[in-house]
């Protein structure tokens, strides 16, 4: 498969989400209070930990197509908050963002079926994420 400028680009912006992604929830999970710590540390340390293999997936993903991965997380900001539902509601946020970006990914690859399986199966990550936080918020 050749890969196009547009498909690198877009695999480096889901690299760079999900560098991201990871450093928002590691830092939920160190800042989430009270009662809601007991849930949400966990849910928080587990998506830190997925967003870690999506980001290698990705690298891998790029290397695979002779482009050259990003090494800086997304500039979008991180909000600070110590209200779990605030933390919360920017999970969603980035996961909807997410999930978006890989649905634009996807229809790219359809001539690689390894990279197209690898990349299909973050997105159901990303939409089993989305549903979880719906139930929640």
């Amino acid at each position: 498969m050749k890969a196009t400028p547009e498909l690198i680009e877009l695999l480096n912006d889901a690299l760079a989400r999900e560098l991201r992604a990871q450093a928002m929830y590691a830092h939920y999970a160190a800042y989430v209070k009270g009662i809601h710590c007991l849930h949400l540390k966990p849910y928080f340390e587990s998506e830190a930990a997925e967003s870690v293999l999506h980001a290698q997936t990705v690298r891998n993903a790029l290397v695979r197509l002779g482009g050259i991965a990003v090494t800086e997380r997304s500039t979008q900001a991180i909000e600070h908050s110590t209200d779990y539902r605030e933390m919360l509601k920017e999970a969603l946020k980035t996961e909807r963002e997410s999930q978006a970006a890989y649905q634009t990914i996807l229809p790219l690859l359809k001539e690689d079926e390894e990279l197209y399986d690898a990349i299909e199966q973050i997105l159901f990550a990303e939409e089993r994420s989305v549903e979880e936080l719906l139930q929640v918020i």
